[in-house]
Parts: C-alpha cells; structure tokens; sequence
C-alpha cells in the first residue's frame, strides 16, 4: 500500500524564515507517529500543510490525495483534534453530536452516544459545566465515532492532568486505532507516549533531524552509565550526550554496536525524552 502520507521537499516560508525547510518523509498506513519538536520548529504548520489548511512548496500526498486541490474529498477521511480547550462553552453535547453528524459522512451518531452513555455526560449538558476531563471525554466521543483513515492529534491534552491523558491515549488505542487507521501526534508529553509509538520523527528548526521506526530508534541507540574508570574511553566513543545522575556519568551514542559498549558499563535503551534533549542541544541556548 503506498504512504497514507508522503512528502518530497516539504517547505513553507513566511517571508525570509523557513518554517519547515525542505523535508521528506513517508507514512504507511496503521503507524502511530509522533512528531515532537520544540516549540516553533514546524511541527503544526507541517501538520496544517497536510490538512490543507496553508500554501506551501514541495510535494505532498496524504491518502493519496493533494491538500491543495482536493481538501474537500481529503477531509471525508481525515479527523483533526488540537487543544480540547477550542469547544465553545455554550455548546450542548447534543449540539456537537449533531453538528459532527451534518458535516461528517461518516461519523456514526449511535457509536458517539453509546460511548457517551459510559461518561457522566448528558446530551443537555454544555461545554461550560464541565471538567477538563469530560471535555476530553466529549472529544473521544465525537472522533472515535468517525471511520476516518488518518488521525491528526496536535497537542491533544494540553493542560490536562495525568489521569485523562493516560485516559485519552489509553481509549483510542482501545476503541478507535487499527491496522488500517494511522495517528499522528504532537506532544511535548513525550514520556505518556512512548509506549503507543511504532515511529519517531524529530523536527527543529523546520528540519528532520530523525525518521525512524520504534525498533530502528532501540537498535541504533544506547544509554550507557558508564564505569567511573572507563569514562575517557566511552568519550572517545563521541556521545551525543552526556549528564551526571548521582555522581554516575550517563552517555548517549549513535550507531555505537552495543557490545562494545557493555564493556564500559550497564547499557540500555534510551527513553525518547532523553533522546529528544540529547538531540535537541543547543536549541533552547
């Protein structure tokens, strides 16, 4: 099956800054990617661009479909979410559901409300009465009732607490993710989602600094807490990253065979949090 998103000198400038600068990429169908990035590296305008909400340069299919020219047809298999917190406050559940159910062919009404029977929800009660978790429990509803394609999650839980993220990630791996479905996700809660991910991309600076599966990004990378007398020798590995815990020296390598380096201490994988820092150096000076 071709990607459900395939870009080929993916770019967009606003005036003399490059938002995304140049990228290419693959998606294939049934992947849960997470692009993270710091703030202002062109994760959302990348994620605008597929959903063709911007102009941009470059080449760009998502379900075999062009953004710029065929946005309407596109968007039939496509679900969107940003922050939870865009619901206007006078909306009623029942409103939401209906209006979803008018612009949505194929957004299943009964499926919403079945859901919405298992939440303190009631189809009267409105956006202003509820708690950040039900809003949450709302949104579930209303995407996990559409047999979209491709799902698009641009920070989905910003401002949560850490039950009803946990809740929102848990929920769509149960009742809305398959193998013909494929999720894409912004967060800067890399750690809540490691678990879900089959691929990473790392964007800063509006460039690809990583394209990879889960199980490349296990092999190719290696967290090593280094013996106290073997530290000269790991650094003349060339880490990419290098930090004390409790007087123990923890270093990270690229492409490092991991059984040369289980002779300088106890190796493991690395977390994507540490990896995106270690990666990310210098962007935040």
């Amino acid at each position: 099956m071709s990607a459900v998103i395939s870009a080929r000198g993916l770019s967009k400038r606003y005036g003399a800054q490059a938002a995304v600068d140049n990228i290419s990429f693959d998606i294939p169908a049934g992947r849960i990617v997470g692009l993270i990035g710091p703030n202002g590296s062109g994760k959302t305008t990348t994620l605008k661009a597929a959903l063709g909400l911007i102009p941009f340069d470059g080449q760009l299919s998502v379900l075999g479909m062009d953004p710029r020219t065929q946005r309407d047809a596109l968007m039939q298999e496509v679900c969107f979410i940003a922050d939870v917190a865009i619901l206007p406050r006078w909306l009623r559940v029942g409103d939401a559901i209906d209006f979803v159910a008018g612009v949505h062919p194929k957004f299943d009404r009964a499926k919403a409300q079945r859901y919405i029977a298992h939440t303190k929800l009631t189809e009267k009660m409105k956006v202003k009465q509820m708690s950040k978790g039900m809003i949450v429990q709302l949104h579930l509803a209303l995407v996990m009732a559409i047999d979209a394609k491709l799902l698009v999650l641009d920070e989905p839980t910003l401002g949560l607490d850490i039950l009803y993220r946990k809740q929102f990630y848990q929920n769509l791996l149960e009742d809305y993710f398959d193998e013909n479905k494929t999720i894409v996700v912004t967060t800067h809660q890399v750690e809540e989602i490691e678990h879900i991910l089959t691929d990473l991309m790392f964007i800063r600076e509006g460039k690809l600094v990583l394209s990879a599966t889960m199980d490349e990004v296990s092999e190719r990378f290696t967290e090593v807490m280094v013996n106290a007398d073997k530290v000269e020798a790991a650094k003349a590995l060339k880490p990419i990253d290098e930090r004390q815990v409790f007087g123990k020296s923890i270093l990270v390598f690229d492409g490092v065979p991991r059984s040369q380096l289980a002779q300088l201490g106890e190796t493991r994988n690395v977390g994507i949090a540490d990896l995106f820092v270690a990666t990310m150096k210098g962007t935040y000076a």
